[in-house]
């Protein structure tokens, strides 16, 4: 197992991430304890010291499975990180009844990395807020050696990060972010992960293989990869890729089964990044592929000073495109329901006055329908 330096921590590069655990019959609320009992355990006898679980894993039951299994284990042998599940707006008011409770469920008297969760356009306004003193809080759960280290996760904008480190940037030790080759450019990773590195803050990576999709490769990419690293395999090429990236001292991965698992863990046995022309090569090919299963939309704005809703018509392109290449996923119900309702695709009436000037002669009014039965917004 590689290991990354952390301050004056040893951390194993790969971390387990418990929010794709096992499950019974398909219910993600029943966890399969025997199976994530076993895949625990092989984690941390095969070198991987870093388990990563949050409140709302498995409908809440992540975090008990982590604290029955891992409880097992010397308490300073393995580094355990929860986070305040500020994505849900109703939980702002309960930061020390739920920092509590996260202690119990994980039957620890402390957390190693406690982080801000999901800090995003449709909260970041509540996390800044002193009217909740959730930062104090937890500042004040650091001090007295309850967090041993406090950090934050996001999905937001570049603009929203940029927001919170502005308000807490000097006391965050480290920045979780949704970075992959295909968010490289996709999700403009490259852009928040270079902002934390210019920050200071180690990088800490979450969906190296977006929920799986970067498992699988086409076939013009598939000969690509084997063409430059016929060894490798097309998941291995993910983490390659991440071990290429400046600042990246976690890669998270959220694995369900015996055979993911050990196949990462064979993948982290050993250092090997890409060369410049492997990286490039990459993220090149992902890029034709995104931009080849999406509207062609240039954000060139004709479209928005003919919508008599005064739509955010490129932004919601932007999200139809990222929700369709992701195959669902809540990355783009999650960014339009931050929006005022009226901005919403729902809101489209047909008038197809933006489709007159569009010069991608983009159908809008049909994608916007499209959105509208996929998200439900």
């Amino acid at each position: 197992m590689i290991y990354r330096k952390f301050q004056d921590l040893q951390l194993s590069g790969l971390g387990l991430g418990m929010m794709r655990l096992p499950v019974l019959d398909g219910d993600d609320s029943a966890v399969d304890e025997a199976a994530a009992a076993e895949m625990i355990d092989y984690a941390y006898r095969n070198g991987i010291n870093y388990f990563d679980t949050a409140w709302g894993y498995h409908n809440g039951n992540s975090e008990l499975v982590a604290g029955k299994y891992l409880s097992g284990y010397p308490r300073e042998s393995y580094y355990l990180a929860s986070k305040f599940p500020g994505y849900d707006l109703s939980n702002m008011d309960k930061v020390e009844k739920i920092f509590e409770k996260q202690l119990e469920k994980c039957q620890t008297p402390y957390f190693d990395f406690y982080l801000f969760h999901n800090v995003y356009e449709g909260n970041i306004d509540a996390y800044l807020s002193p009217e909740y003193g959730i930062f104090d809080y937890l500042l004040k759960q650091k001090k007295n050696g309850r967090i041993r280290h406090l950090g934050f996760s996001a999905h937001g904008s570049v603009d929203v990060i940029k927001r919170f480190l502005a308000a807490y940037g000097e006391y965050m030790e480290f920045g979780q972010l949704q970075l992959n080759y295909m968010d490289w450019h996709f999700q403009n990773a490259q852009e928040k992960a270079e902002l934390l590195t210019r920050s200071g803050i180690p990088v800490w990576v979450m969906e190296p293989l977006r929920g799986g999709k970067l498992a699988k490769a086409s076939e013009e990419l598939s000969k690509a990869m084997h063409s430059m690293r016929p060894e490798e395999t097309v998941p291995g090429w993910a983490f390659r890729f991440l071990q290429s990236v400046p600042g990246v001292t976690m890669v998270l991965s959220g694995m369900s089964n015996m055979e993911q698992l050990k196949a990462n863990i064979a993948t982290y046995e050993t250092d090997a990044p890409l060369s410049r022309e492997e990286f490039d090569a990459l993220v090149t090919c992902i890029d034709t592929e995104v931009k080849n299963a999406g509207l062609p939309c240039t954000a060139c704005h004709y479209c928005t000073s003919h919508c008599p809703k005064g739509l955010p018509i490129p932004e919601l392109i932007a999200l139809y495109n990222e929700h369709k290449a992701s195959g669902g996923g809540f990355i783009a119900p999650m960014a339009v329901g931050s929006m005022p309702q009226e901005k919403r695709p729902a809101s489209c009436v047909g008038c197809r006055s933006c489709e007159q000037v569009c010069p991608q002669q983009i159908k809008i009014s049909e994608m916007m329908s499209d959105f509208t039965s996929m998200i439900g917004m």
